[in-house]
């Protein structure tokens, strides 16, 4: 009761009025007063609550009632677009996954085609009988039936994380082809569990039942019943180089004394080489094995292929901007490699960008357009038109009809520039797979608004339509290419199709007839092309009666000279593609509903400041715990703040070191602020009295505030901002961050 009746009278309470074993009673003292603040205001209250009640309070509650309806609408449209980001980034997910599955078909299905004669060529040694097969001890045989069939799977991954989903595809693979499958992880070979705990784990993998004692003879055992022989028994290791050595080797030697009864076959992942079994198990282990050697997709291979489908393709309409593209690949070199890491990034721009944009839950109608093959965005709310009319694609390219309408022919042309720009960067990437380009890198490149405005600016003459790849016309002989002109990657590739065989440059374009296919405009620009080409006993040679037919001052010349002008023809066209149809997505209107900029908001995501952020947080405490008097206090302390709060804030006031009797001082004045009600209460007691009760407070207070002090100074230290003292400095403590 006291305390309640002392939160009630004043609002801000001093440290000697409270419990001492009760450390955090300000916070409730905190809380009371804003309360309390927001009724005795001016005054009264009442008056306050006639105001509301005047004449105009009709005008109020509609208001109020507007705002709800607003409200209620934000909550709408924040459901729908959580409801997009998890339509996208399910579509992307499985994308991804398809790829890599794809990736991997071939060489599973060589795995499993292996697996197949492995088995076969145990069972040619011989059938046991089945009291044979299952006695508790292995069966004495020569040294060439010892041998274990073992797979070598090269990874040629620097982290094993990117590796899980193919070890798992794996297992999934051969246990559909009838296969008995145990995987097995680096984790389960540790010299801390030894040979009986990799035994177990194995075990447990094909025995419903726990077991006591690690005992293979029970494996044995239990192939032979339920017509589990039928089938070979494939144990995958994900990364043997991570493994302990000679719990691999006991592991080794015991299957093989037991391949007889069980015909077990070894799959096991290698990340650096395939020899690194001899660098890891010793000779007579080695001579246990019979290796055959698989190699997987090169992590830039996989890399390349998630790109292309997500980003390039963009099976889902989302996209990123050119400084988020770069984020993203410098972030993928820069932290640990793998394509985990770059896909959790991707999601996580995903994320934000479906936080942030209003109207992003768009790009979900789009995707069940798309998918339904119908229109569905026909009539668009005013609430969407408000939003799209506020968008700085939308007002920079002045389309001043904001109708519904109008929005929808957008959307249909930005769907269509964007099919274009994917068809363009996947020509250029299939020209620079010569030079060994990778495509995140081009990706970069063709996403530069800077590129574009700058080949836009340059371009001054237009290549007509209509008048096909005519080049021996003096205007497109005198005409500079801005690729041409430009360093990077798009003018090597361009100047590589220039120097190509005759062979290659066939290839490059029927490749480009497949991928030009969906889009006619580019389609036919390649046909005209390949229309002047004939390709004869490996040799590309030119139609002269086509080109006779076209141009009549054209005569016919050697080979050589009959390659280069097609040469120049093939450079000619892909760089008419660039300058026409290369255009980034930042540069079409509408662009921030479905592309994805925000790259300082990235960057905290995934980086991080958080010691800039703890900083920011103790000196903007007041936001946080949504306090109203100590925002209005400025730079004034008050003991109703947070301790360590305070304590920071003072430790503002000192350079590297700060003494710890100074700042203990500095903290204890201000937790023992006066209280400006406190002075009416013993206004009329005695000056003894007054003394007395200041001494008192004051000496049982003592204690708790040196607790509060070192559990403040403590905090700091745990987040960073301090360090201890040193038995050079014992009576100073060392500051880490400064500023923000």
């Amino acid at each position: 009761m006291a305390l309640a009746s002392a939160a009630t009278d004043s609002p801000i309470q001093t440290t000697s009025e409270t419990n001492d074993n009760n450390l955090q009673t300000f916070f409730v003292l905190h809380k009371a007063s804003s309360r309390k603040s927001e009724k005795r205001s001016t005054g009264t209250g009442k008056t306050r609550r006639r105001i509301d009640l005047s004449p105009s309070s009709p005008k109020k509650t509609d208001k109020s009632e507007a705002e709800r309806a607003e409200e209620w609408d934000e909550r709408r449209y924040e459901h729908l677009r959580m409801e997009a980001f998890e339509l996208v980034w399910s579509r992307i997910d499985l994308t991804i996954k398809d790829v890599l599955r794809g990736i991997n078909t071939n060489v599973l299905n060589e795995i499993h085609s292996w697996v197949c004669e492995s088995f076969n060529a145990i069972k040619s040694f011989g059938t046991l009988g089945f009291a044979e097969a299952t006695r508790s001890f292995p069966i004495v045989a020569a040294a060439t039936c010892k041998r274990l069939f073992t797979g070598l799977i090269l990874t040629k991954n620097m982290e094993f994380v990117d590796d899980l989903l193919t070890f798992e595809e794996l297992g999934l693979s051969l246990r559909s082809h009838g296969c008995h499958v145990a995987n097995l992880s680096s984790m389960d070979f540790s010299a801390k569990n030894g040979i009986g705990g990799c035994l177990r784990g194995f075990l447990r993998q094909f025995l419903t039942t726990t077991l006591d004692a690690a005992d293979i003879s029970i494996l044995a055992s239990w192939y032979r019943e339920q017509d589990n022989h039928d089938s070979p028994v494939v144990v995958i290791i994900d990364d043997m180089e991570r493994c302990c050595g000679s719990v691999l080797s006991d592991f080794i030697l015991m299957l093989s004394e037991w391949v007889l009864k069980i015909p077990i076959i070894i799959l096991m992942g290698v990340s650096t080489t395939l020899d690194a079994p001899r660098n890891i198990l010793p000779s007579n282990v080695l001579q246990r094995l019979c290796p055959s050697k698989f190699i997987l997709g090169s992590p830039a291979e996989r890399m390349d292929a998630v790109v292309e489908a997500v980003l390039v393709k963009q099976c889902s309409g989302f996209s990123v901007g050119h400084r988020a593209a770069v984020f993203l690949r410098n972030y993928f070199l820069n932290q640990d490699g793998t394509l985990t890491s770059f896909i959790r990034a991707l999601k996580i721009a995903c994320a934000q960008h479906f936080s942030m944009e209003p109207l992003s839950f768009i790009l979900g109608d789009l995707l069940v357009e798309e998918k339904q093959k119908g229109e569905k965005i026909c009539l668009l709310p005013e609430v969407i038109l408000k939003h799209a009319s506020q968008l700085p694609s939308y007002v920079r390219n002045q389309m001043a009809d904001q109708t519904a309408k109008s929005l929808v022919h957008g959307f249909s042309e930005l769907k269509r520039l964007q099919k274009c720009w994917s068809i363009v960067v996947l020509c250029l990437y299939e020209a620079g797979k010569c030079n060994k380009i990778r495509l995140l890198d081009l990706l970069c490149e063709a996403l530069d608004p800077d590129l574009y405005i700058s080949r836009a600016s340059n371009n001054h003459v237009e290549l007509d339509k209509d008048s096909g790849l005519g080049m021996a016309s003096d205007r497109c002989k005198r005409r500079k290419y801005s690729t041409f002109q430009k360093g990077g990657i798009i003018s090597q590739i361009v100047r590589k199709v220039r120097d190509l065989p005759a062979v290659m440059l066939y290839q490059l374009l029927k490749s480009w007839e497949n991928i030009t296919v969906d889009i006619l405009e580019i389609h036919e620009k390649l046909k005209e092309l390949q229309s002047v080409l004939r390709f004869e006993d490996g040799k590309l040679k030119q139609n002269v009666d086509d080109i006779s037919k076209r141009h009549s001052s054209w005569s016919p010349l050697n080979i050589e000279k009959d390659s280069k002008a097609i040469n120049e023809k093939a450079a000619t066209l892909l760089d008419c593609l660039v300058r026409d149809y290369l255009r980034p997505m930042e540069c079409i209107p509408l662009h921030e509903i479905v592309c994805f900029k925000n790259v300082e908001k990235l960057q905290l995501a995934l980086i991080g400041d958080p010691r800039r952020r703890i900083q920011v947080d103790l000196l903007e405490f007041y936001k946080i715990l949504q306090c109203s008097c100590c925002s209005k206090s400025g730079n004034v302390l008050l003991p109703s703040m947070h301790d360590t709060s305070v304590m920071y804030t003072l430790a503002q006031e000192h350079g590297d070191l700060i003494n710890l009797h100074d700042w203990f001082q500095s903290f204890k004045t201000v937790v023992l602020q006066p209280s400006t009600k406190g002075k009416h209460k013993s206004k009329q007691s005695p000056l003894s009295k007054k003394r007395k009760h200041k001494y008192e407070s004051e000496n049982k207070s003592e204690a708790s505030i040196q607790a509060r002090f070192c559990r403040a100074v403590t905090e700091l230290q745990i987040t960073g901002l301090l360090r201890m003292p040193s038995r050079r400095r014992p009576d100073c403590v060392q500051r880490v961050a400064f500023g923000l």
